[in-house]
């Protein structure tokens, strides 16, 4: 763990405005496994009729969960010994599960609806920031999981096109 990671983390948790910490609190509750992903994505794809909006953020959900859960376990990395708005989680603290699941699904979601591209990149930034504020994630936890979800969803965004080309090219 490097020195500005833990300053950072203890300057943010040292600030916390008191009116701020709720929404924190229910953005870090609502970014849990994806869950407010898949709701959106179920509203967008019942909305447009475009199922393949639901399947590809809950595949991009899924393996940033799945895969983050196994890097957290590889690195090791104790969470921050600072007082927490939410209950410490008893995994590993990088990456960021949170950030990473966030940043996939907003990826793909921007992706397949572009109109909604900014407002899902900024819901993605102030869940991966709101795991520094509740105090149970280093800033180097965040930035790396937001990277990494961004990876998958790009990795999630390139097969759907795939796909998507090979079914017209069969439908021909």
């Amino acid at each position: 763990m490097t020195g500005w990671d833990r300053d950072v983390e203890s300057w943010i948790v040292a600030h916390r405005i008191g009116f701020l910490n709720d929404p924190f609190r229910w953005l870090t509750y609502a970014g849990t496994q994806g869950a407010i992903w898949l709701v959106v994505a179920l509203a967008v794809a019942v909305s447009t009729r475009r199922a393949q909006v639901l399947v590809a953020v809950a595949a991009a959900d899924l393996v940033a969960d799945v895969t983050t859960t196994g890097l957290q376990a590889l690195f090791g990395r104790s969470r921050p010994l600072v007082a927490t708005l939410v209950a410490r989680p008893h995994s590993h603290s990088f990456p960021s599960g949170h950030a990473a699941t966030s940043f996939a699904c907003a990826v793909v979601l921007g992706a397949l609806s572009p109109a909604l591209r900014r407002p899902a990149l900024g819901l993605a930034a102030l869940i991966a920031f709101s795991r520094l504020y509740v105090g149970v994630h280093y800033p180097l936890d965040v930035l790396a999981g937001s990277a990494y979800g961004a990876l998958v969803g790009l990795a999630v965004v390139r097969l759907v096109s795939s796909w998507t080309a090979r079914g017209r090219s069969h439908a021909r």
